[in-house]
């Protein structure tokens, strides 16, 4: 089954938060929704342009709609320094009208597998259908302050020292205590070890959660 089925994307807008991998999720989820409808992919922070898709810039609906009718996938937003994109100058609101499926990276983790969300994270999308939050297994078993984006928040919410090691109890403690998402993606589970923690997280969480790896594009729901 396709990561998209198995995290159950719906027509509208999906929002990408956490860390771990969210966009080579975004454009994994991309190819396989272009396969049964028209797709954008975009952010609410800040993301780097693709190379694979075509990016729009400018605030012109008729260019998107035009596009998406021969390539089935556009990315939508605004350039800024260091070869990045920010949000399109469109709303939300108007890009789910322009496509089936809206795919925004909502949320920043200076490529780190986990975080902690400061006051002003995630950026979701009012208009968001399904929030998927993103984790990679390879934080398990590594220290906080090594691992993790906002290490000193992380530690505070799930009341423990910064130096403690990553597990599926600490990052359930977590997810409870933010609160996001309405999909846990554990990402980077490449080895029985990874799966063993993927399910005792799987487990501890209220989040229907599915587990696998993006880079051998291969999933499983365990939850």
């Amino acid at each position: 089954m396709k990561i998209s089925q198995l995290l159950k994307i719906q027509k509208g807008i999906t929002a990408l938060i956490g860390g771990g991998g969210k966009t080579t999720l975004m454009y994994r989820l991309a190819q396989e929704l272009s396969e049964v409808g028209t797709v954008i992919v975009c952010t609410s922070t800040k993301i780097i342009e693709p190379e694979g898709f075509e990016v729009i810039t400018e605030e012109s609906e008729e260019m998107i709609t035009d596009k998406l009718k021969s390539q089935r996938i556009v990315c939508v937003g605004t350039r800024v320094a260091g070869g990045k994109l920010s949000a399109s100058v469109i709303g939300f609101d108007r890009l789910k009208e322009l496509a089936d499926y809206v795919i925004v990276e909502a949320d920043g983790a200076h490529r780190l597998p986990v975080k902690a969300h400061a006051e002003y994270e995630p950026v979701i999308p009012k208009e968001a259908n399904r929030t998927i939050l993103v984790m990679g297994a390879d934080a398990f078993g590594q220290s906080i302050g090594q691992i993790c984006h906002r290490a000193e928040l992380f530690a505070a919410i799930a009341d423990v020292g910064i130096q403690s090691i990553v597990t599926p109890e600490i990052v359930s403690r977590v997810i409870k205590g933010e609160g996001y998402g309405d999909r846990l993606f554990i990402n980077k589970v490449e080895d029985e070890t990874a799966m063993a923690n993927a399910r005792a997280l799987a487990a501890l969480s209220e989040l229907p959660t599915v587990a696998g790896s993006l880079q051998k594009e291969e999933a499983i729901c365990l939850r």
